[in-house]
């Protein structure tokens, strides 16, 4: 039977859930005035209440103080200020950052960003599995080192770094900690205290919320240097007006987050792996088995290009890519996978598949099918497979 619509690219976003736009509604059209405006009118506190109780809802979820939230457009956003509003409020201190070979373009551009102002970046390799290697962070500390920013999970693999190991010697060298929690962020239990953590950044639209908005946790007394500039809004740290139906939106989005959904999902990803792997020879997990988020799978399919097999796979009404969601228009192979050590050619032949709850058991056995049915034809014409 052919599945019209099966979306496995959950990683680069995910289908707001209907009772999240249901949510948002009255906050265009009933309760819209600025939050801001509060002291003004009683619209404007009418409006500032779900600002604060969504703040105060996505900082439980983080074991953080609602005043240590702050609210921004997205994980982009969050990132940016973080490793700038940092780097540039305590240069007298230090000039030099940390981060992995591995993270998302937003860190990675914008720590190079910083290079061209003066900064220095040190760049820690990964192991095969896509870890960094705690001796290797240790070893890279200097007396000019300010700030160190290692992703949770990795956006290409799921691979995931274990984020309290680096909190501790974060705070035992008294460096500030930046993790991009974008993936994981409902999906992992997160405890900022627990791990030491003084930046943290999310996002909703990776948990079935609105795109648009996030948020950036900041350690209570920490300077951060502001990089939206027009405005005294969330606490002085970022110019702008609130999204309240985004807040509102996001906030939903924790609430509906059902106790046994990361272990659903989880278990859909197990079904396409295991199914895969038992009809098809030369196929390839990058990044851990074990220490990976629930949501990522990615796959190298030897002798067959995956660009060719994601066109395939798409006529067949399956959405997946191949390399990073944020660079697959480049014929580059993937810098995260080639930070692994893993070949050109096997960059070129890998799939990330992505889960969410609105996936299903029927459509992960659909594309199981489809996905072996068009890698053993492809590898039948393929110049470099085996028997050629």
């Amino acid at each position: 039977m052919r599945i019209k619509k099966v979306y496995l690219d959950n990683a680069a976003t995910t289908q707001c859930d209907k009772r999240v736009v249901d949510a948002m509604v009255p906050f265009f059209t009933d309760t819209y005035a600025v939050a801001s405006s509060d002291f003004s009118h009683s619209p404007g506190i009418e409006a500032r209440e779900p600002l604060e109780n969504g703040r105060a809802v996505i900082a439980d979820k983080l074991g953080a103080k609602p005043e240590e939230l702050i609210f921004v457009s997205g994980g982009t956003e969050a990132n940016n200020l973080a490793i700038k509003g940092i780097a540039r409020a305590h240069r007298k201190k230090g000039d030099h950052i940390i981060t992995s070979s591995v993270e998302h373009r937003s860190v990675k551009d914008t720590t190079v960003a910083l290079e061209k102002e003066g900064f220095s970046v040190t760049w820690l390799p990964v192991s095969k599995e896509g870890f960094i290697v705690m001796s290797d962070l240790e070893k890279a500390i200097t007396k000019d080192t300010i700030l160190v920013s290692i992703q949770h999970a990795n956006q290409e693999t799921g691979t995931m770094q274990d984020i309290e190991a680096i909190g501790a010697l974060c705070r035992k060298k008294s460096l500030f900690f930046h993790t991009d929690a974008v993936l994981t962020f409902g999906r992992v239990p997160i405890d900022v205290r627990k791990s030491n953590i003084d930046l943290l950044s999310v996002t909703a639209h990776k948990i079935h919320g609105p795109k648009g908005i996030g948020a950036l946790f900041i350690r209570d007394g920490i300077k951060i240097e502001k990089t939206m500039h027009g405005g005294f809004n969330e606490f002085n740290k970022r110019a702008g007006t609130e999204n309240i139906p985004g807040i509102v939106g996001f906030a939903k989005a924790i609430e509906l987050i059902e106790s046994d959904e990361t272990q659903v999902i989880k278990e859909l990803k197990c079904r396409l792996r295991d199914g895969i792997m038992k009809r098809l020879e030369v196929v390839q997990l990058n990044g851990s088995l074990e220490k990976s988020i629930s949501t990522i799978l990615n796959l190298t399919f030897r002798y067959v290009e995956g660009e060719s097999v994601i066109l395939h796979l798409d006529m067949k009404g399956i959405a997946v890519i191949t390399g990073s969601a944020c660079f697959s228009r480049s014929l580059e192979p993937s810098f995260v996978l080639k930070a692994m050590d893993i070949s050109h050619e096997e960059a070129h032949g890998s799939i990330r598949f992505s889960f969410s709850r609105f996936n299903t058991e029927e459509e992960i056995d659909y594309t199981i099918d489809a996905v072996c049915n068009i890698v053993k034809k492809l590898r039948e014409i393929s110049p470099i497979a085996p028997d050629k």
